[in-house]
């Protein structure tokens, strides 16, 4: 039996630094784009700056003339006049072109941006998948789905978030800063000062607030992962939780889930939303001190470098104010989604950094052709015949041994968790086309051996040998397709029924899909569904009954023709009259197979050649139906009711 999946997260990593890299690792494959976008950002910057400093030629050199102050200090001909609205006009004109042009480059530079980032998210989902398609069946036994879930939506939409608004904001504050700053410098350095001691304290609250909100993302978004994973096992179980009332159970429990998620969430944000509005407010405050200090130095004459301080290069200064000010204001507001972003990248880099199934198999399995002589050689084309492919590492000799479904257990022993064993010493053979059942009570180990045979989990102590071959030796890919399984929670696929009986074969004909329906007894129902084999299925085969969804699953295996066929608890959803008349069916899907059969209902395993009662992880009884009878003991008891299965 599986260990029960763990709730909390799995550990992730701790280094910041760490995951940026990694993270502006995918975003550095895209790099022809990102340098068309800082280009495009810095158009767009360079225009809007341009555009502020010709504000400046508009006041000085066009309104303040052409104003009634200005007329009666400097008095104007009507010639004079109409040039100097002519090139008023003109210089708006080349103006409005300017900001019109900076938002062309800012309308490119984001649907660049859009493209590079759905392209960087489909690789870490890619990454993501095929990473996990390699994790052990351990992994997925100890974490919940929920939370899995979780890192394919929430931390990649962090990501994404992140991506499409937060990396161009920063480029563009960036670029505009500094350009900015050259212009203030320029037009006044005497009021530039007094911009730096404002952004100084800027900094100082942003430094402050952020430093503080970074671990309560990290938080927010594990207790996320939680609740995904809660809500998940809850929709799964709802029959149950009806069944036996247990709503309110269920609704204090997602209260506490859902509580501790509202606490991280409030004691992040409650950080970083304030740091948006505190910044605002601390840039209207150096506004209005920069232009208090900057009509004095108006009215004063001030030199600057660009001459004397007129309102023209005031009002211009103050738009650069404004201009530094608000990317910086921008940053800190967008504070809040990096963190939130690097917490979802650590996680998701911490699944990919899980480790990898471990197969260092050698053996596998391949078609021969078969000699006169009884000897195997390999061939070109598919016989229908299949072996082991066996080299041999001391001489480098390559032998081929016939797949006939003999399978060894040799004193093994193992656990789920260390210090704590589940089997104590199992020993059995099982020969080629035997019948073997399992019997004893839950937890006596009776779908762990199973989990063995299949290689979910490797044995430490012991040895199991398929066909005289250590299985450790043969490849898992190659040892999975010569097994068929059949488990009491069957999965069924969304497709055709069609597709969902090929899956255990993926060449498989239609003819092979029909022929292998009709073994399972499954071809009648089939038949009588809306579209036939065509129907599709949905949501885990919900429209058909728990029985036809078995018998698919039987059908499956049986299109995949194995040589070793395990039947876990496969006919439990399956009424008495059902079982009935697949009994053929199943009679001659196991002719001439090994097969070993897990099931409570012992009416279904009479007929084995060889029947292990297990108990606390050992076999204390094993034989023939006819030879346990006669015994008199566990299995007596359990088949004449003396004594019932838990």
């Amino acid at each position: 039996m599986p260990p029960h999946r763990q709730k909390g997260p799995f550990q992730k990593p701790k280094n910041t630094k760490a995951t940026i890299k990694r993270l502006f690792k995918y975003i550095g494959e895209f790099k022809a784009l990102l340098v068309l976008v800082v280009f495009f950002i810095i158009f767009s910057t360079l225009a809007s700056v341009a555009g502020t400093q010709i504000l400046q030629v508009v006041i000085d050199n066009y309104l303040t003339p052409l104003s009634p102050a200005g007329r009666a200090e400097n008095p104007l001909t009507d010639e004079a006049a109409a040039g100097l609205f002519k090139g008023f006009v003109m210089t708006l004109g080349v103006m409005l072109s300017i900001y019109v042009m900076a938002a062309l480059f800012t309308f490119g530079y984001q649907r660049i941006m859009l493209n590079v980032s759905t392209k960087t998210l489909f690789e870490i989902r890619k990454d993501l998948f095929e990473h996990m398609e390699t994790l052990p069946i351990k992994y997925f036994d100890t974490h919940t789905h929920g939370d899995l879930m979780s890192r394919y939506t929430n931390d990649i939409d962090t990501i994404r978030e992140m991506m499409s608004n937060t990396i161009t904001s920063f480029i563009s504050s960036a670029i505009t800063v500094v350009s900015v700053f050259v212009m203030m410098v320029y037009n006044s350095w005497q009021l530039t000062l007094v911009v730096i001691g404002m952004l100084f304290v800027m900094l100082i609250v942003t430094a402050f607030i952020g430093s503080r909100s970074g671990k309560f993302f990290k938080e927010q978004q594990t207790a996320l992962g939680k609740v995904n994973g809660y809500i998940e096992e809850m929709i799964d179980g709802q029959k149950v939780v009806k069944v036996f009332v247990h709503e309110d159970k269920s609704k204090a429990e997602f209260k506490e889930l859902n509580d501790a998620l509202c606490a991280a969430a409030t004691s992040a944000n409650s950080f970083a939303n304030v740091l948006g509005p505190i910044n605002n407010n601390l840039c209207h405050v150096q506004y209005a001190i920069t232009a208090v200090v900057g009509g004095i130095l108006v009215i004063n004459g001030v030199h600057t470098f660009s001459g004397v301080l007129t309102v023209g290069t005031l009002v211009a200064f103050l738009t650069y104010t404004r201009n530094f000010s608000m990317p910086i204001a921008q940053v800190s507001q967008q504070f809040n989604s990096v963190l939130s972003a690097l917490a979802g990248a650590e996680r998701i880099f911490g699944l990919i950094d899980e480790a990898p199934e471990v197969d260092d198999g050698y053996v596998t399995l391949v078609n021969v052709l078969e000699n006169p002589d009884g000897t195997l050689t390999e061939a070109d084309r598919r016989t229908g015949l299949w072996a082991w492919k066996h080299p041999h590492k001391a001489d480098g000799t390559v032998t081929y041994t016939k797949v006939e479904g003999r399978v060894e257990f040799d004193d093994v022993y193992f656990g789920y968790e260390e210090n704590k064993t589940v089997l104590n010493g199992i020993s059995l053979y099982a020969k080629a086309g035997q019948k073997i059942a399992f019997v004893g009570s839950t937890g006596a180990g009776k779908t762990t051996i199973t989990n063995l045979i299949n290689r979910f989990y490797d044995v430490p102590d012991g040895k199991i040998r398929y066909d005289g071959i250590n299985i450790n030796k043969i490849k898992k890919d190659d040892l999975r397709r010569s097994l068929s399984m059949v488990l009491q929670d069957t999965h069924l696929f969304t497709g055709t029924v069609r597709d969902n009986i090929r899956y255990g074969k993926l060449d498989a004909t239609d003819e092979d899909v029909e022929k292998a329906a009709k073994l399972a007894n499954a071809d009648s129902f089939i038949r009588h569904l809306p579209e036939g084999y065509d129907t599709m299925l949905t949501s885990d085969g919900a429209n058909l009954s728990q029985g036809q969804r078995q018998l698919l699953a039987i059908a499956r295996a049986a299109v995949a023709d194995p040589p070793v066929l395990i039947l876990d608890e496969a006919t439990s959803s399956i009424d008495t009259r059902t079982e009935a008349l697949i009994e053929k069916g199943m009679d001659r899907l196991m002719e001439g197979r090994t097969v070993f059969v897990i099931a409570h209902r012992l009416s279904t395993v009479r007929n084995s050649n060889a029947i292990m009662v297990l108990e606390n992880g050992r076999i204390i009884e094993r034989g023939s139906h006819d030879d346990l009878i006669a015994q008199k003991g566990k299995y007596y008891q359990l088949y004449t009711g003396m004594f019932e299965l838990s």
